[in-house]
């Protein structure tokens, strides 16, 4: 039986949303949202940290590697021994002299706590053995074997085990020839003139200071300077013989480890303490190097709110701004030395 009133009529429902469902909503998913960019920046900053750290690993562990490697080899004057036994026959008068009778370790400590220097003198390879015929004076050319990789300017030290020369290969074609002269030189700088070499004095000032035989052998040499400046991506760099060799390396310091033990007593070849350049009484008895760069990240704000401190070689350091920081510390022993 139907309704006397809602006979012949069709009932109706209204739905939608209203206000207070549209403001909820829009409420929700901007809460959503403020989640969502959270994760979002969290994820980014985590991103860019990681990718600070790795590039500071990467280059910490290659600028100990390639500086130790040249500490190891400081200071090798073939079988002649110690730098006291080796006569340099360069011009002093000359750009690029190279002044090896300081011996094959050297550098300045900075005041103020500024980046320090490192000088590292040397020769290098395995050598390559005096072929006949010898002599018969001091001023005659020295055989190699032909191709040897050498050439014309190349600076080398030839060596028995009694004494040594360096000189600067002055013909053209010592690779091909595999004969050494080490006349003045038009060619070359800085040139060859001794005029206190005890081979042969005066007129003949190019001369070794002596006949080398078959029981010498020939090595090239280095100098290698290592120093702190701007590099070429705006960021603080470590250069080697002026060449921008690692950027983001923001401190370079070193320490000198100083034997003054007797040869032959206890304790000899160790180092008794570890001192900055100003203070080594005499760098002939460095027998180890300890060394510490500062890699710093390329991006600011990766610290947190407070900068990050850290111990530079026994010194507490703050920076004034919030990039990330990691030291690289090691020390090395010179092996020609010990």
């Amino acid at each position: 039986m139907s309704h006397p009133v809602l006979q012949g009529k069709r009932l109706s429902f209204e739905s939608g949303v209203g206000l207070v469902e549209v403001m909820i909503a829009m409420l929700l998913g901007l809460l959503l949202l403020a989640g969502v960019m959270q994760v979002f920046s969290s994820s980014r900053q985590t991103y860019r940290v990681h990718e600070a750290v790795s590039r500071m690993q990467e280059d910490g562990r290659m600028a100990l590697e390639v500086i130790s490697r040249d500490i190891r080899m400081a200071d090798f004057w073939g079988c002649a021994g110690q730098i006291s036994n080796v006569v340099n026959n360069l011009n002093n008068a000359n750009a690029g002299f190279i002044d090896f009778g300081q011996g094959g370790i050297g550098g300045t400590n900075s005041a103020g706590g500024a980046p320090d220097t490192l000088i590292l003198r040397g020769g290098i390879n395995e050598g390559l053995s005096i072929a006949a015929p010898f002599g018969p004076l001091p001023s005659a050319t020295l055989g190699i074997a032909a191709n040897n990789g050498l050439q014309q300017g190349d600076i080398v030290i030839v060596s028995d085990c009694t004494s040594a020369d360096i000189f600067q290969i002055s013909n053209a074609n010592p690779d091909g020839s595999g004969q050494l002269v080490h006349n003045t030189g038009a060619a070359v700088t800085p040139g060859n003139f001794n005029a206190t070499n005890p081979g042969c004095p005066g007129a003949n000032a190019h001369c070794l200071s002596k006949v080398y035989g078959g029981d010498a052998s020939v090595f090239s040499t280095q100098q290698v300077i290592y120093t702190l400046g701007p590099g070429s991506e705006g960021q603080p760099a470590l250069f080697r013989n002026g060449l921008e060799f690692i950027d983001g390396i923001e401190d370079f310091q070193v320490l000198y480890g100083e034997d003054t033990d007797a040869l032959g007593s206890v304790g000899f070849g160790i180092a008794n303490y570890y001192v900055g350049a100003d203070q080594v009484v005499d760098m002939n008895n460095v027998v180890s190097i300890r060394f510490a760069v500062v890699m710093r990240s390329y991006a600011d704000n990766l610290s947190g709110a407070a900068a990050q401190s850290y111990n530079l070689l026994g010194a507490n350091v703050t920076p004034a701004d919030t990039r990330l920081r990691q030291v690289y510390t090691s020390t090395v022993t010179v092996r020609n030395r010990i």
